[in-house]
């Protein structure tokens, strides 16, 4: 058994719209543990650290916008594969294209806009993992 934690955001569209709770259902439904909660007003500094990856890129700036435009709630959450579980659960980043049953899928909508308000944001491996719960647990 691979038991991990991962981080997974609610991110400032799914706080907005009252989904928090809705969220953290599924995640407990699935079988995983909440380990930690916060509520984070992400400032620039945080969150270019975390989407550092995606520097450069032309989603980056309005990424940064979105996620500073209210508050996050981070979870530390604990299961069996819980990674690569989770990142099933949200479902692909387009909501338009994301499967019914997941959270994008059942919840996400697509405005339009220049970065798409999807929700959530999910570790994609053991090591962003490690990576990204020392940048919103440790602050």
């Amino acid at each position: 058994m691979l038991v991990e934690e991962t981080l997974v955001l609610v991110k400032p569209d799914g706080v907005a719209r009252n989904l928090t709770g809705e969220i953290l259902r599924r995640i407990e439904a699935k079988g995983y543990s909440l380990v930690d909660i916060r509520l984070v007003q992400a400032d620039r500094d945080l969150l270019t650290q975390h989407y550092a990856e995606h520097e450069g890129k032309p989603f980056f700036e309005p990424l940064l916008e979105l996620m500073e435009s209210g508050p996050t709630v981070a979870f530390r959450i604990a299961g069996n594969r819980v990674i690569e579980g989770f990142r099933m659960l949200a479902g692909t980043t387009d909501p338009t294209t994301a499967a019914p049953g997941t959270i994008r899928g059942d919840l996400g909508r697509d405005w339009g806009l220049k970065v798409q308000q999807n929700l959530v944001h999910g570790s994609d491996s053991p090591e962003s993992a490690a990576r990204e719960l020392a940048l919103w647990f440790t602050r």
